[in-house]
């Protein structure tokens, strides 16, 4: 099988301009709908249009940037976030997102890698950003409050707050603050001061040439970061790929998702931000979806019609007994990314809210969305078919097709890919090659109507016995265990054998009284042999990416120390 083609059954793909354009039409449009709130504070698209284009003319004035010019965003799902990142586009300059989460060393890296001359960030991260600055282009920080766009009630208590309990990280800010100070720039003032009356709205063209949106550094998982290089135009195609695919069961304006994952993440960043925009949703901001009590108590207060989140949220959510009290009525669209839904999972959500997630496949490379199911051609155990204008092939180690059912490295073809990883040309030529085939690093199948599965990332693949172990595999099977929350697997070396594997099985439980032997009793119920782990590990937390992934190459490098 050569690839699988939509470009013959569908329109063109359309000329839409900008991304300031697409946005800056919808702020207009519904103008007096909310576009996103956050523990209590309300901003609307009026209100987001405004504030975006003072954020642009703070810019193009007094930053001394130009358009193309890279700006960091380091910044949790707060409303400031919106505002940045929608007056960066404005401006006709360039996103990287960083995660406020990062060390210095994850920090100073991107900042870097990536050459950005200004910084937005949470004064919670200024320490560890006044130890790295030295070494990287930035001359123009933007310090703000984690309130400063709430009520001025609000922010007064707020701080408050801080100021009781934090007397002594107060006293470090302030610090960082001081040594800073021929570069920091405060929130609240550039808001006040500046409008759009000099900003250039002809600052830049986009469809003369791909003109990059985004520098968007891949989580880190698989080695070093590296800045997959996004362009308007990818984006723009991935949120006409994503409304196609929800097509005939869109929710009206004004319909409220949750957004409880990272903006900073691209699966968050392109659905619960730009296309949320797009379609007029109102985002409810959840600055820290690890706690799932606060996640469960942002979302009570509203009758929700969308909810974007990864399996292990889905998971925790539906354990929580406030979250199944909640009214589910107006619940029509659920989808799950950045990591494998678990089957038991997702039949355990669509029993409680009613509503299935559909889940998607894609990668930071791809903007991210590349196949999903649909409402109407649902799938439990498959992704879906590609989407729109997308070109799907499973390649064998050698290079060639396999055939329908078999499986082999997936390769990726479609406008949404991006145009390579910044400043790595040598890189950009293995993964892209001279065709613009991406190579995903994915191992998964097509069945002959052109429905994709994964089965598992290449590089966690655990050969047992000269047999092929996948993770993902074991890993849904022994969450059907009604004491087991979370569970992950890795491939380590077999005692005496150093050519060959074992697997691992880390758990966490609910039952402190759950034995090792009791876990692989479970599995040989329902795996064979050679998948069956040799070693349990019970833990009490597991190593995560930003959006909840649980990370194996974390675990496989302990497991080396």
């Amino acid at each position: 099988m050569d690839s699988l083609d939509n470009f013959q059954a569908v329109p063109a793909l359309p000329v839409c301009g900008s991304l300031r354009d697409i946005i800056g039409e919808a702020c207009k449009k519904y103008a007096d709908l909310t576009a996103f709130s956050c523990e209590g504070a309300h901003l609307s698209f009026k209100k987001l249009d405004r504030l975006s284009d003072q954020f642009a003319a703070w810019l193009l004035r007094e930053s001394t940037l130009e358009p193309g010019d890279r700006v960091a965003i380091q910044l949790p799902n707060l409303l400031q976030y919106p505002v940045v990142a929608l007056g960066v586009i404005k401006a006709g300059m360039v996103i990287v997102n960083i995660n406020p989460l990062y060390t210095a060393g994850e920090t100073e890296h991107q900042l870097r890698d990536s050459g950005a001359r200004a910084l937005v960030v949470l004064e919670d991260v200024l320490p560890v950003i006044s130890r790295i600055l030295p070494g990287t282009a930035i001359d123009k920080v933007v310090v703000t409050g984690a309130a400063d766009l709430h009520h001025w009630s609000a922010r007064w208590a707020y701080n408050l707050k801080r100021f009781l309990k934090r007397r002594k990280h107060k006293t470090i800010r302030f610090a960082a603050k001081v040594e800073l100070r021929d570069v920091v720039e405060s929130w609240k003032r550039h808001l006040r001061v500046h409008n759009l009356a000099e900003l250039n709205p002809a600052a830049f063209q986009t469809h003369e040439s791909p003109v990059l949106g985004v520098v968007q550094y891949t989580g880190g998982t698989t080695g070093v970061a590296k800045g997959a290089m996004l362009s308007h135009d990818n984006l723009i195609a991935n949120m006409l790929q994503i409304d196609h695919v929800i097509d005939g069961h869109n929710p009206d304006p004004g319909e409220v998702f949750a957004a409880p994952l990272p903006f900073y993440h691209i699966y968050a960043f392109t659905l619960n931000f730009l296309y949320s925009l797009y379609r007029g949703y109102h985002g409810i901001l959840i600055p820290d979806p690890r706690n799932t009590d606060k996640v469960v108590r942002a979302i009570s207060r509203v009758k929700l019609g969308g909810f974007i989140g990864v399996s292990t949220l889905f998971q925790m959510l539906c354990k929580h007994p406030k979250f199944q009290q909640l009214d589910f009525s107006r619940l029509t669209l659920c989808t799950a990314g950045g990591m494998a839904l678990s089957v038991s999972t997702a039949r355990r959500w669509e029993k409680l809210t009613g509503c299935r997630i559909l889940e998607g496949y894609g990668l930071t490379e791809t903007s991210p969305l590349v196949a999903s199911s649909t409402i109407d051609d649902y799938h439990e155990e498959k992704i879906g078919k590609p989407t729109l204008w997308t070109e799907l092939k499973v390649l064998n180690d050698k290079g060639d097709p396999v055939p329908h059912g078999e499986e082999g490295e997936v390769l990726v073809r479609g406008p949404q890919v991006m145009m390579g990883y910044w400043n790595r040309p040598e890189e950009t030529r293995e993964v892209l090659g001279e065709d613009g085939w991406l190579h995903t690093g994915d191992i998964g199948m097509l069945d002959e109507e052109g429905n994709l599965t994964i089965v598992d990332r290449i590089k966690d693949l655990i050969l047992v016995s000269g047999f092929n172990v996948y993770p993902a595999e074991i890993e849904d099977h022994i969450l059907k265990h009604p004491d087991i929350r979370e569970a992950a697997v890795i491939g380590i070396p077999r005692e005496g054998d150093s050519e060959g594997e074992q697997v691992k099985l880390f758990v966490i439980s609910d039952n402190p009284e759950l034995s090792v032997d009791e876990v692989i009793a479970f599995c040989r119920q329902g795996l064979a042999g050679y998948k069956v782990p040799s070693k349990v590990e019970f833990r009490a937390t597991l190593p995560r990416a930003n959006v909840g992934k649980i990370l194996r190459r974390q675990l496989r490098d302990d497991q080396a120390v």
